[in-house]
């Protein structure tokens, strides 16, 4: 196994290992996953099917680690927003929302998508929290750690072409 090989593998182990917790925490602890939330782990499942492409493919094209890279950097963005939403005092949070199932049942496309991109009240609400840092505090670290992986992945291939 060449070294690219082993950056994608390790990228695809943080993807798996952050989308197995997201799932953990929804059927075990039973957290409702907010709006936000549902978009980290989209994005954290879009990175995870580049590395699976990427080593099914060719694991020393630049392109398989940009992509994560990006795909790191727009779940960061979430996790970002949902640390800032969660950062504001409780008289300037957004109004809540009902839950993703009532909203994907009643209403249309566009309210949705504005609903996961923006946010709700829900997602300001810290739920569960580890060492006093929230989800979304933890999918950052995540994110960081797998864009880290990505550049790692990408520098590896880069000394060896």
């Amino acid at each position: 196994m060449t070294i690219p090989s082993r950056w994608a593998l390790v990228a695809l182990l943080l993807a798996g290992g952050m989308i197995g917790g997201a799932q953990f925490m929804e059927h075990v602890l039973k957290l409702d996953p907010c709006p936000l939330c549902l978009m980290q782990r989209l994005w954290t499942l879009f990175a995870g099917f580049v590395v699976l492409i990427a080593l099914s493919h060719e694991p020393h094209n630049r392109v398989y680690p940009a992509l994560v890279f990006v795909c790191s950097a727009v779940g960061g963005g979430f996790s970002v927003r949902q640390l800032w939403l969660q950062s504001l005092p409780p008289d300037a949070v957004p109004s809540c929302g009902p839950d993703m199932g009532y909203m994907l049942e009643v209403f249309p496309l566009s309210q949705i998508l504005t609903a996961m991109t923006f946010g709700t009240g829900n997602c300001a609400q810290v739920t569960w929290s580890l060492f006093g840092i929230s989800i979304a505090g933890w999918a950052l670290l995540g994110f960081i750690v797998l864009a880290g992986a990505a550049v790692s992945w990408w520098v590896t291939i880069r000394k060896t072409t």
